[in-house]
C-alpha cells in the first residue's frame, strides 16, 4: 500500500518527465487488495515451509496454560490437544484496540489490521490517533487520492523528536491530508444512506462537532494477546496495567522457564525486527550456544519504507547480496556487493562499518531496519561455500 501511494505521486510527477499521462488516473483498490493478501498469504506459506524443513512440528490451535509445565491448546473444531516442555516461550503479539468508551467504535470503526483486509476502497476516511499507525494509515490513504482526516487528542509522534514530527505532519498536509488537533471522538453512528457520522469535542473550546466519512479506522495504540493464556495457572505475572508481561534481561517471566518476547513482553520495543532478533538470541541461550543478551537500547527506527517488488510481482531474480569477509574469526568484512532497490543508499550506509573494520559476528548481531532493502544484509546467513538455496522465503 506505501508502493502504491508511492506510484500514485510519481504519476502526478511523469508528466515533468515527459510521460503523456492522461489525469486524473484511477486507482484500482480491489485489485491492489488482491495482490496484498495473495503476498501476505504467500509470506505465511513461506513460514510453514521453513518450519517443516526444520522440523518443528506446527499446531494450529489457541493454547493456554493448564501449569508451568503445560499448555492446553483448542483447535476450531473444540478438539483439545496437551504439550508440555521444559521451557516454553510466550510471543502471541498484540493487536490494534478499540476505545469502548465511544458509542458505536466497536460496531462501525475498523482497525489497521482490518485496512489490509477491505475488499473495497474505504472512500472518505477519519483517521483516530496520533501513533505512526496512524500517521502512517492516513499518509497511504492519502497518496491514493482518498480524502483523509487525521483526529488528535494531542501532539503527533509522542515520544518522538518533535521537530521532527511536525515536519511529517506538515508534510502531510502540504499533500490534502487534514489534521483535527486538540480533538477527541465521542460516537459513532451509521447514517440511513449508509454512511458514518462521527462525533467529536474540541477539548480547548469544549465545542462539540460532527463529520461525515465512509470509513472510521482506529490507530490508538494495541493491547497484548494475554487474556486469554490463563497465565495465572503457570504463575506467570503481567504489568497491571498494560497486562504484558513482566520479564527480565534474559526475556525470562516471574517463572524461570518460560519466557516472553516481542510486543507481548513488558518495556519492549514493538518492533518486529526486534522481536526476530531477541528469539534468535534467546534460543542460543537455551541450548548452551551463546551467553549474549538483547540489546535492545541501541535499536534504530525508521518507518514508511515501501516494499518495491511484491505486490508488483516483479522479477526479482537479479536481486542479489554477497558479503566477503575474512573466514578465520571474528571474519572482518571485507567488501559489500548489492544489487536491487536503494543500492546506492545501502551501500553508503555499510561503507562506513567496513572502513571501521566491522566483522560478519557484529553484521549478524545488528537489528535490522524494517521493512527495508538494507535489513536483508543482517539476514545474510548462508555461505557459497555451503551450496545451499540462498533464496529468502519469509520476512
Amino acid at each position: 500500500m506505501h508502493q502504491a501511494a508511492l506510484l500514485g505521486g510519481l504519476i502526478q510527477d511523469a508528466r515533468h518527465y515527459g510521460w503523456e499521462v492522461a489525469h486524473p488516473v484511477p486507482h484500482n483498490w480491489r485489485k491492489m487488495a488482491e495482490a496484498v493478501q495473495n503476498h501476505i498469504k504467500s509470506l505465511n506459506w513461506g513460514h510453514r515451509v521453513q518450519l517443516q524443513e526444520r522440523k518443528v512440528t506446527y499446531f494450529n490451535i489457541k493454547a493456554s496454560f493448564v501449569d508451568e509445565h503445560t499448555v492446553c491448546g483448542v483447535t476450531k473444531d473444540g478438539e483439545k490437544t496437551l504439550l508440555s516442555a521444559d521451557h516454553i516461550v510466550i510471543a502471541t503479539g498484540g493487536r490494534p484496540k478499540y476505545p469502548m468508551h465511544v458509542e458505536g467504535a466497536l460496531e462501525y470503526g475498523i482497525t489497521s489490521d482490518d485496512i489490509f483486509w477491505l475488499k473495497e476502497s474505504p472512500g472518505k476516511t477519519l483517521v483516530v490517533g496520533a501513533s505512526y499507525v496512524a500517521l502512517e494509515c492516513a499518509g497511504f490513504l492519502s497518496g491514493m487520492g482518498l480524502d483523509t482526516t487525521v483526529m488528535m487528542r494531542s501532539i503527533p509522534l509522542r515520544g518522538f523528536d518533535q521537530q521532527m514530527s511536525s515536519l511529517v505532519t506538515e508534510h502531510m498536509e502540504a499533500h490534502g491530508t487534514r489534521f483535527l488537533r486538540g480533538c477527541t471522538p465521542l460516537a459513532v453512528r451509521k447514517l440511513p444512506d449508509g454512511r458514518l457520522q462521527a462525533t467529536w469535542e474540541d477539548r480547548a473550546s469544549g465545542r462539540e462537532d460532527t463529520g461525515t466519512f465512509d470509513t472510521v479506522l482506529w490507530a490508538i495504540g494495541r493491547v497484548p494477546e494475554t487474556q486469554s493464556l490463563s497465565l495465572e495457572r503457570a504463575g506467570v505475572k503481567v504489568d497491571p496495567d498494560s497486562r504484558k508481561v513482566l520479564v527480565d534481561a534474559r526475556d525470562a517471566t516471574s517463572v524461570p522457564h518460560i519466557y516472553a518476547i516481542g510486543d507481548v513482553a513488558e518495556g519492549r520495543p514493538e518492533l518486529t525486527p526486534t522481536a526476530i532478533m531477541a528469539g534468535k538470541l534467546l534460543a542460543q541461550r537455551l541450548f548452551g550456544q551463546s551467553s549474549d543478551l538483547m540489546d535492545y537500547a541501541n535499536v534504530y527506527h525508521a518507518y514508511y519504507k515501501p516494499l518495491e517488488f511484491t505486490v508488483a510481482e516483479r522479477d526479482a531474480s537479479q536481486c542479489y547480496i554477497k558479503m566477503v569477509c575474512l573466514r578465520e574469526p571474528p571474519q572482518p568484512l571485507l567488501g559489500l556487493h548489492f544489487l536491487g532497490p536503494n543500492a546506492g543508499e545501502v551501500t553508503q550506509g555499510f561503507a562506513l562499518g567496513i572502513r571501521c573494520r566491522a566483522s560478519y559476528a557484529q553484521l549478524v548481531r545488528t537489528v535490522g531496519i524494517h521493512p527495508t532493502c538494507a535489513e536483508e544484509v543482517t539476514k545474510l546467513r548462508i555461505s557459497k561455500r555451503s551450496g545451499l538455496d540462498p533464496t529468502v522465503t519469509g520476512c
